[in-house]
C-alpha cells in the first residue's frame, strides 16, 4: 500500500515538472528528465564548443599556438642565459691564465663545449667587460697606454705653479718649497718635476721683473718686548662713542690719545660742583661746623626733590660729602649760601678761579649745575679735574662708593652715582657725574690705565649708562692698541 502511494506521488511530481518543462521550454524538459543535472548547467554551458568560424572558435584555436610559442622562447631565453654565464666563465679562466703568464689555451672540456671560434669571440667580448681582473690584463697588455695615463699628473704638477707665478713674480721656487712636491711625486711612482726656473705666463699687464735673490741675512733682533702703535692702526680701531664730546689727556704729559668734538662748549650740569668744592677749600671753613637746611635751598630752578628735607642740620663736611659722592644739589646750595658774601659772592669766586686756572670757555651763574648756563668745554674740564685731583679731600670723597648721615630720627644712606667706584678692576683718582636735560649725560675722571695717569671727559652722552660704556669702550682700546703705553698715538674718535 505505501509503495503504491509513493508511486503515485513520484509519477504525479514528474507530470508536473513534463508540464513546466513545456511551459518554460527545453531547458526544463531536460530537468525533468534528468533532475539530477541541475547542479552542473554553469560548467556544462562553459565546456561547450563555439560554433565554427566565430570570434569565440578563432580565439580558441589562437590559444595553443600562443603556448607553444611561449615556451619555445622561455627554452630560447634559457639557453641564451646559459650560453653567456658560459663565455662569462670562460673570459674570467683565460684572463687569469694571461695574468699567470700561461699559454692562452683552453681545456678539451672547454673547447667541446663552446668551441674554438667562440672562445676566441668570448675572448674579445670579455675585455670589453668592465671586470678588474680583464680591466688589468688588458692594461698589462697596452704598456704604452700605462705610461700615457702616467704622464698627465706629471704635467699638472709642473703646471700648476706656472699658474700660481701669473700673479707673482717668476721666482725659483726654494729647496723647501719645492721638497713636498718631490716627496708626492715618488709616493706615486711619478717622475719628479723638473726645477727648472717657472716663467711668467704671456700677461703683459701682470708681468713682472725678476726680483734678484738676497742674501740670507742675519737673525733679526727680538723684539717682542717691544709694541709699536702707528696712527693708521690707531685711527683703524678707535672706538664708537655714544657722547658727544670726549676728550682723553694724559695727565702729566697733556698728550691728546683721543678726542671727538673737543672745542663744543656745553651746559655741564653737576660737574660744576667741583669747582664749588675748590671754592669751598680755598676759604678755609670749619669742616666741624654745622649748617641747617633752609628754604632757600630749594632748587627753584628745575623743581627737583632732595632727602635733605628743610631744618635737616649737618656738618660742613658731610655737606661736601654728599654733594661730591651723591650730586646733592640742597648740600651744594647750602654750602655756597654759608660762605662769606652768600651765594652772589660765591659766583663769583667760581669765575675767578676758572680764569686762574686758563679755563677760557667757562663760566658759572650758580653752584649746582641746575642752570644750563653753567658751561664749558673738555679741554676746560680737564683742568679743572687735574686741579681738584691735586686735593687729597676731594679724591677721597668722590670716590667714597656709599656713606651714612643722620637726620633727626633717621639715617639716610647714599650712594655713589658713578657704579664704577665699585668696580676692583677700575683705578680712579677723582671722579663726578651730572646730568641735566640740556647737558644730558656727563662724566669726568681721573684714571689710571697701563700703569698711566689720564684724565677722561665725556659731554652729552645718550642713556644713562653710555657715559659708562663710553669709559670702557675707551679703556679697552687703549689697553689693546698699546696707546696707553706709548705717548706716539693720537687718535680722532669716530662719530657715533
Amino acid at each position: 500500500m505505501t509503495n503504491t502511494f509513493a508511486r503515485s506521488w513520484s509519477r504525479c511530481f514528474r507530470v508536473w515538472l513534463l508540464i513546466l518543462g513545456l511551459v518554460c521550454g527545453t531547458q526544463g524538459f531536460a530537468l525533468a528528465a534528468n533532475p539530477s543535472a541541475r547542479p552542473a548547467h554553469k560548467s556544462a554551458s562553459k565546456s561547450a564548443v563555439p560554433a565554427p568560424g566565430t570570434a569565440k572558435a578563432k580565439k580558441a584555436k589562437a590559444q595553443p599556438q600562443a603556448k607553444a610559442t611561449a615556451g619555445t622562447k622561455a627554452k630560447a631565453k634559457a639557453q641564451a642565459l646559459a650560453q653567456t654565464k658560459a663565455r662569462n666563465l670562460a673570459g674570467k679562466k683565460l684572463a687569469g691564465k694571461k695574468l699567470a703568464g700561461t699559454p692562452q689555451t683552453s681545456t678539451p672540456q672547454t673547447r667541446k663545449q663552446i668551441g674554438p671560434k667562440t672562445a676566441k669571440k668570448t675572448l674579445a667580448q670579455a675585455q670589453n667587460k668592465p671586470n678588474h681582473a680583464v680591466r688589468v690584463a688588458v692594461a698589462a697588455s697596452k704598456k704604452p697606454l700605462v705610461a700615457k695615463r702616467a704622464r698627465v699628473p706629471q704635467a699638472a704638477a709642473v703646471l700648476r705653479p706656472a699658474v700660481q707665478t701669473s700673479v707673482h713674480t717668476s721666482v725659483r721656487r726654494p729647496a723647501a718649497a719645492r721638497a713636498p712636491m718631490v716627496a708626492a711625486a715618488a709616493r706615486k711612482g711619478m717622475a719628479q718635476p723638473k726645477p727648472a726656473t717657472l716663467t711668467t705666463p704671456q700677461v703683459p699687464a701682470l708681468a713682472a721683473p725678476a726680483l734678484p735673490v738676497a742674501p740670507a741675512a742675519a737673525p733679526p733682533p727680538d723684539t717682542a718686548h717691544l709694541v709699536t702703535v702707528t696712527d693708521a692702526v690707531v685711527d683703524s680701531m678707535v672706538p664708537e662713542l655714544k657722547s658727544s664730546v670726549a676728550l682723553v689727556v694724559d695727565q702729566h704729559t697733556n698728550e691728546v690719545l683721543l678726542r671727538k668734538n673737543d672745542a663744543a662748549v656745553l651746559p655741564i650740569a653737576s660737574l660744576t660742583k667741583l669747582m664749588t668744592a675748590l671754592v669751598l677749600l680755598d676759604a678755609h671753613l670749619p669742616m666741624q661746623e654745622r649748617i641747617t637746611i633752609t628754604e632757600e635751598d630749594n632748587d627753584t630752578v628745575k623743581g627737583t626733590s632732595s632727602r635733605l628735607v628743610v631744618g635737616a642740620e649737618l656738618t660742613r663736611g658731610e655737606l661736601l660729602h654728599l654733594a661730591l659722592m651723591s650730586s646733592e644739589n640742597r648740600a651744594a646750595h647750602a654750602l655756597a649760601r654759608t660762605t662769606p658774601g652768600g651765594v652772589p659772592a660765591f659766583v663769583v669766586k667760581m669765575n675767578e678761579k676758572a680764569q686762574r686756572l686758563g679755563m677760557r670757555d667757562t663760566s658759572f651763574v650758580e653752584p649746582t649745575g641746575l642752570s644750563s648756563r653753567n658751561q664749558s668745554s673738555a679741554h676746560d674740564l680737564v683742568k679743572l679735574v687735574d686741579n681738584a685731583h691735586q686735593q687729597p679731600l676731594l679724591r677721597q670723597l668722590t670716590t667714597s662708593p656709599r656713606h651714612y648721615v643722620e637726620v633727626g630720627n633717621r639715617v639716610l644712606e647714599y650712594h655713589n652715582t658713578n657704579r664704577l667706584v665699585k668696580n676692583p678692576s677700575w683705578n680712579i683718582g677723582l671722579q663726578k657725574t651730572g646730568y641735566i636735560a640740556e647737558a644730558g649725560q656727563c662724566l669726568v675722571m681721573q684714571v689710571r690705565v697701563a700703569g698711566r695717569a689720564l684724565i677722561m671727559v665725556f659731554l652729552d652722552s645718550a642713556g644713562k649708562l653710555s657715559r659708562i660704556g663710553d669709559a670702557a669702550r675707551v679703556r679697552h682700546w687703549l689697553e689693546n692698541t698699546g696707546t696707553a703705553s706709548h705717548p706716539s698715538a693720537q687718535a680722532q674718535a669716530r662719530l657715533g
